[in-house]
């Protein structure tokens, strides 16, 4: 089985889906300790949250947990935030700081590689697959990358963290009416709240396939996972509390559908 799935849409809208997978492979998994194994560390329930909000959506996912390797990394390993706690490209740790590996079972250089090629380049390469073949359909394509975090990581940064997340590294990612469009329908909306290139300013995958000279536009929304789930174990969808942030999601999800470049 592929670990890549993708379901194609006919809009320049593509959806991308890096860290809901809890897939680790038998010879990933053996490597793990018991804080590894518990997988805490996922857009837990994300693609159920963005699922049938509209149509003609493309969507790109990766099945594998981030903890064997971290599709929304710079496959060189290098930091997206220079100075700031994070996650590498193969995690050592949690979010929380923690080591996720027996002792000595970290993974080579060798082994890092191996996880590059076999997971991290074929979803990327299907990511840009999917942008171009809606840019020769429409001459533009729009990616949404969707993720989510627990709000309280002190480990990660101080305080809670906001209700929407809107990266776009300081606006070079899309164009401005993309990055307005989807910040207003944010404080619009009643009971959240929104901070725009805050902690999060998009990651490897926004900052790399952002590049609207070339009609190619990238943003990404990291939600609190306090809006829509437990944010503890065993990680349970809120029922009550996702369908009032969908209304939120299909409003932006229909409006960048809906944007052209002028």
């Amino acid at each position: 089985m592929s670990p890549i799935e993708v379901s194609r849409g006919d809009s320049p809208l593509v959806l991308g889906l890096p860290h809901t997978g809890t897939d680790i492979p038998e010879r990933c998994l053996d490597r793990l300790n018991d804080t590894g194994r518990a997988i805490a560390d996922a857009d837990w329930h994300i693609d159920r949250l963005y699922s049938g909000l509209i149509a003609g959506v493309t969507t790109v996912r990766t099945r594998v947990h981030r903890y064997v390797i971290d599709v929304n990394r710079d496959p060189s390993g290098a930091s997206l935030y220079p100075g700031q706690n994070t996650t590498g490209l193969c995690p050592l740790s949690d979010f929380d700081g923690r080591p996720i590996y027996l002792p000595g079972a970290a993974p080579d250089t060798e082994e890092v590689e191996r996880r590059r090629a076999e997971y991290h380049a074929p979803y990327h390469a299907a990511l840009a697959a999917e942008l171009e073949r809606l840019k020769a359909k429409h001459g533009f394509a729009l990616l949404y990358d969707c993720h989510s975090i627990r709000s309280l990581i002190p480990y990660l940064f101080e305080g809670t963290l906001p209700d929407f997340n809107i990266g776009t590294n300081s606006g070079a990612t899309c164009a401005p009416a993309i990055e307005t469009a989807v910040r207003r329908i944010c404080e619009a909306a009643p009971g959240y709240t929104t901070v725009l290139n805050g902690r999060f300013k998009g990651g490897w995958t926004t900052r790399h396939y952002g590049r609207p000279n070339e009609g190619q536009h990238a943003i990404q929304m990291e939600l609190a996972q306090s809006t829509y789930m437990d944010e503890a174990p065993p990680w349970e969808y809120d029922a009550d509390r996702a369908p009032r942030l969908r209304v939120h999601l299909k409003d932006i999800l229909k409006t960048l559908s809906d944007w052209r470049p002028r």
